[in-house]
């Protein structure tokens, strides 16, 4: 392998127990053998050769016992957080959860009673409301304005919502599905909005590091230092690097009073983490990952410029602008089309399994989600299958 990351390169996935390939014809009826699997939100790319030594290095030794010292991991999570974000994190705040979907419910165990409401800025990440369910909450769904085709947050119309029965909010930052930075400002009326209403904040921040160019993200943390108290931070390698399946997460609290409850929830669920995620962690927040994900990030604006000129020129189409994530969220409503129509012409006829919008909840009915981490040819024989089945429009 050479220094630098060949993101071109076509790799097969297919039979490798892939969610995102070898699940799609079950749930899609779109097959890997000539379909395109757009949908699961994974990368098609190998990590930093950082990773791939890491667990090269612990197959060589042979022997995969109890992880003990972790004061190495917990050391790169604080020096990427200071020299990524500008957050200086203090080592007895961070929790190791199984996943950031983990560290959701585990947040919602810790600092909710059954019956009551979390709130959402929907359409948002699918999870969020299927643990919250699961668990015997209610899912209380404040729909975003779509603005022009730009999502925004509308605190008027979410203040008239709230009965006093919600305890919590849980903020996408970046935004999965609309691919929206938060600005400072939105940051802080988010927290005035969770003061107003005496909400935990619950800031999920796992597409911090995959912001396109010309955009800045800020953590919570930093923009908002004046309400720690009721602060809950979320973080993770995995979106970053490519590294899901090892299904490991940070949870960073500040406040001690917050990391009682919650590291008092973890020790009685027994939940520690593996080695293996440890091990790739580590190596992933490094300088040789810092220079990965920078290459990583050219790439990715790349295929989103490729995705984007196709998209527009398909009348009725719109993509939203993608400040973050590699996750397109198109809208299919200017086509006139039924959701039955438009999603049949992607997945039957262009052969794409793409996430379905309603899955985001409220604000997702006319839109599919497009993952666009994959190599450039992919992308663009995604745009020409879509601009072919969309040709009656032309």
């Amino acid at each position: 392998m050479t220094n630098t990351p060949d993101f071109d390169e076509i790799i097969n996935r297919v039979g490798t127990h892939s969610s995102k390939w070898d699940g799609m014809e079950p749930i899609y009826g779109v097959s890997p053998r000539d379909g395109i699997a757009m949908w699961v939100a994974d990368m098609d790319f190998r990590p930093p050769q950082s990773v791939q030594r890491a667990v090269e290095a612990m197959a060589a030794h042979g022997v995969y016992g109890y992880w003990g010292d972790d004061a190495a991991y917990l050391d790169a999570v604080r020096w990427w957080m200071q020299t990524r974000h500008g957050w200086a994190v203090e080592r007895d705040w961070i929790f190791t959860t199984h996943g950031l979907v983990n560290g959701t419910a585990l947040c919602v165990d810790s600092f909710t009673s059954p019956g009551d409401g979390v709130v959402l800025m929907t359409p948002v990440y699918h999870a969020f409301a299927r643990v919250i369910k699961a668990a015997g909450r209610q899912v209380v769904e404040c729909p975003l304005k779509n603005a022009g085709g730009r999502y925004e947050m509308d605190f008027d119309a979410w203040d008239a919502q709230m009965t006093g029965a919600e305890k919590m909010l849980i903020l996408c930052s970046p935004h999965n599905p609309g691919g929206r930075v938060w600005s400072a400002e939105e940051l802080r009326a988010t927290a005035e909005f969770c003061k107003r209403h005496d909400l935990i904040l619950v800031s999920d921040e796992i597409h911090h590091d995959l912001v396109m160019p010309g955009y800045r993200h800020q953590v919570m943390a930093t923009a908002c230092p004046d309400i720690l108290d009721r602060l809950v931070m979320m973080s993770a390698t995995t979106k970053t690097f490519n590294i899901a399946g090892t299904h490991s997460g940070n949870v960073i609290i500040p406040d001690p009073a917050l990391r009682q409850r919650f590291g008092g929830r973890m020790a009685a669920l027994g939940i520690s983490p593996n080695s293996f995620g440890l091990a790739m962690a580590t190596a992933a927040y490094s300088a040789e990952g810092a220079a990965w994900l920078d290459a990583l990030i050219g790439y990715l604006d790349g295929n989103r410029q490729v995705f984007d000129a196709g998209i527009a020129a398909i009348p009725g189409v719109h993509s939203m602008p993608l400040e973050a994530t590699y996750l397109a969220w198109v809208d299919f409503a200017g086509t006139g089309m039924a959701r039955d129509e438009f999603t049949a012409r992607v997945e039957k006829g262009a052969k794409i399994a793409v996430n379905h919008g309603p899955s985001f909840g409220t604000g997702g009915e006319s839109f599919l989600r497009f993952n666009l981490a994959t190599p450039r040819a992919r992308v663009q024989e995604a745009v020409a299958r879509l601009q072919e089945a969309f040709s009656d429009l032309q």
